[in-house]
């Protein structure tokens, strides 16, 4: 699959439940976010373009407005997960409301997966003192 996002994916380190408004089913776990689209590991899959309403369950409602979130979503793929009684299923959001850029926002800083890792072997130089010079 050709790589066509315009904004970095953000891996979470909660994984909130998300939900077909209509139904009520649960779809899956929230496995990356952006201000733009979700992925979303789930049981079953879901046919490329379906559109759907999606609820976010939000995972520490006290530091949000509301503990969830609703967006309107478009399905842009789902292809099997490594583990293949899963399906990876990822999201493109309609509109979103001003409110719900700002709760997903404070999500991503919140919640990103950081994988700062240092570089391994340092080099030399990073291990020279520059005060004792």
């Amino acid at each position: 699959m050709d790589e066509r996002r315009k904004i970095p994916r953000k891996y979470l380190m909660v994984y909130s439940r998300v939900f077909d408004r209509d139904s009520g089913k649960i779809l899956g776990y929230l496995s990356d976010l952006t201000l733009t689209g979700a992925m979303i590991i789930s049981d079953d899959p879901l046919p490329e373009g379906k559109l759907t309403h999606l609820r976010f369950d939000l995972p520490d409602p006290p530091l949000f407005s509301t503990d969830h979130l609703n967006l309107q979503a478009k399905v842009a793929w789902c292809q099997p997960d490594i583990d293949p009684a899963f399906y990876n299923i990822g999201f493109q959001f309609d509109e979103v409301a001003d409110e719900s850029v700002k709760i997903i926002a404070e999500m991503i800083v919140t919640y990103e997966f950081r994988r700062d890792i240092p570089p391994y072997p340092p080099s030399p130089a990073s291990l020279l003192d520059t005060n004792s010079l």
